[in-house]
């Protein structure tokens, strides 16, 4: 599969407010704080055409309180991703019927779903449900004010991505692979920057 690349859209973040008025009616319960992450989140940065999105809790047990509540509104659980990532709960929201792409809203370990160029087409967002105070939490609120802040930085990850959206992927997963030793090495910089940026906000 090819992974689509399109240019920034000023949309996406009309997507993510829409969604994160649902999220808050669906799990309010557990005072979510909700983030748009991820490359539609930076103006200016071609993206895969998903919006990523952070529902922060409180702790790991909340995690397992959400997950019903999205399913009954037609978000696709991955539950097979739990052992590989306790700490973070995984969804899809897509712009139809998941069951029309004959996609169940469950998905455990062992499950043979399809990773398929016509699904991802028809996903709207991703959701990662992730404790506030967990490392994970931060290095992706640091990554996206990271990009957004240095625009050097934004734009040699932009030519990054076109290279790898020429390229032929098994699926998602290796497609991020791809990224990875890029992401993993500015987002060491991105937190070093945003603990900066932060201690200094909080001796003004």
């Amino acid at each position: 599969m090819k992974v689509k690349f399109e240019k920034y859209n000023p949309l996406w973040k009309q997507a993510f407010e829409q969604i994160e008025d649902e999220l808050n009616e669906i799990v309010g319960f557990a005072n979510p704080q909700i983030e748009h992450i991820g490359s539609t989140s930076v103006e200016g940065l071609s993206a895969k055409p998903i919006i990523d999105i952070l529902i922060g809790l409180k702790s790991e047990d909340d995690l397992d309180e959400i997950t019903r509540p999205l399913m009954s509104k037609g978000y696709v659980y991955y539950e097979k991703y739990n052992e590989a990532m306790p700490y973070r709960r995984f969804f899809v929201k897509h712009k139809i019927n998941p069951q029309d792409l004959s996609v169940p809203l469950l998905i455990r370990e062992g499950d043979n779903i399809a990773d398929t160029s016509a699904e991802h087409d028809h996903r709207l967002a991703h959701i990662h449900a992730i404790p506030v105070d967990s490392q994970h939490w931060i290095r992706h609120i640091a990554f996206r004010d990271y990009l957004r802040a240095h625009p050097f930085i934004r734009d040699e990850y932009q030519y990054l991505k076109e290279q790898l959206s020429t390229k032929e992927w098994k699926d998602g997963n290796e497609y991020n692979e791809g990224k990875d030793d890029f992401i993993k090495q500015e987002e060491q910089k991105a937190i070093a920057w945003y603990n900066a940026v932060k201690r200094q906000s909080e001796q003004q």
